[in-house]
């Protein structure tokens, strides 16, 4: 697909992942690639290795018999970087371009594959013709490797990861389905893959602070044309860990149905102080799901019965996916129902606690309520 004059999509669509680092896609994701035509061709980033025929039939169709003479490797992730060994294949000449260590992952994933790289760094710059590419490296964003390139004259960002977002239904650009669903899944996508790295993405704003962005192109998601200045200003937020200090996320599990209880009462107790509740059953919904609604709650609260003398598993993940995202700043309450030992919401509390979080005093329940 034309984005515009010299400019193609050429990734591909997955429909039908459902699980990405742990994280539940439930409409998919896509794997994007550009083909920009110039006196030489650049390609910017690969797909997923079981997408390389029809990724490989996407540039043909475009190219019509051209080559490729350079490849951008944004990052090195096999989502971004598995169709490299078939495209340096038919397209051996290329010349490929990334960061000091996309080369070593490159070489780790892909012993085999044999290609010519040429490590760049912050200031270099790609010049095919009329057009100049200029490279930013942005490591740990959301891994060491990760780098962004900006096309100059057509005032472009292959932002890579940043800005992402996992929709695999068919859009190419954020118009079709508007502000409120971007900032949706691409909060969502922050969340649950970007959320470690604030001070990375604080930095990665400053660089591109003073280019003319007028399209923004990340590797998974929509392109993303009209709300340049919404998604920059979301991430600034996000970077900066800022929180609603009305916004009361509560997620639980239930054995019998006295958690649920609490649940329903502290949503019942927090609602009429004028406060926005969540509320999220484990048993109905993934926990990457409820760590899309950590990212702006300042409260929150995680409930479990005691089960065997521990708190039940999918809370368990719960507590486990969140603290390795590094939320910060939130205040934890534990609550939960138990019947002769109660394990569970001392073992909330004391994560909660390792999470950095103030905490509220637990609330508990002796079989009912």
């Amino acid at each position: 697909m034309k984005i515009i004059d010299n400019v193609y999509s050429v990734g591909v669509v997955d429909r039908d992942v459902r699980i990405f680092h742990g994280y539940f896609t439930p409409i998919g994701t896509t794997y994007n690639s550009f083909l920009v035509i110039d006196e030489k061709v650049t390609l910017v980033d690969f797909v997923k290795e079981k997408f390389t025929d029809e990724f490989l039939n996407n540039i043909e169709g475009i190219l019509q018999g051209r080559t490729i003479d350079y490849i951008i490797c944004n990052h090195v992730e096999p989502d971004h970087s598995g169709a490299l060994p078939r495209v340096m294949e038919k397209y051996p000449q290329a010349m490929v371009y990334g960061t000091a260590n996309c080369e070593k992952g490159l070489k780790a994933y892909y012993p085999h594959a044999k290609y010519n790289f040429t490590v760049v760094k912050l200031g270099d710059a790609l010049n095919t013709g009329k057009y100049n590419f200029k490279f930013i490296p942005m490591p740990m964003v959301h891994w060491p490797d990760s780098m962004s390139t900006y096309l100059e004259e057509e005032k472009m960002l292959f932002s890579n990861d940043a800005f992402g977002q996992h929709t695999g239904t068919g859009e190419v650009l954020d118009t079709e389905n508007g502000l409120d669903k971007l900032i949706d899944r691409a909060g969502d996508y922050y969340a649950n893959i970007v959320l470690p790295f604030g001070m990375q993405v604080t930095k990665l704003i400053q660089t591109v602070s003073d280019l003319d962005i007028k399209i923004i192109c990340p590797s998974h998601g929509v392109i993303i044309t009209k709300y340049i200045p919404e998604i920059i200003q979301k991430y600034i937020s996000w970077s900066k860990n800022e929180t609603d200090d009305k916004k009361v996320l509560i997620v639980y599990d239930t054995m019998w149905g006295t958690t649920k209880k609490l649940a329903e009462q502290l949503e019942k107790e927090y609602t009429n102080k004028g406060f926005e509740v969540e509320v999220i059953n484990l048993t109905e919904e993934h926990y990457s799901h409820a760590m899309s609604r950590v990212l702006e709650a300042k409260y929150i609260f995680v409930g479990s019965p005691t089960l065997n003398n521990n708190m039940l598993p999918s809370v368990s993940a719960f507590l486990t996916y969140m603290k390795g995202l590094k939320p910060k700043e939130r205040i934890g309450k534990a609550f939960g129902a138990y019947g002769w030992s109660g394990e569970s919401i001392s073992q909330i509390n004391e994560i909660l606690l390792s999470c950095g979080f103030e905490t509220e005093e637990p609330l508990k329940a002796l079989w009912n309520v």
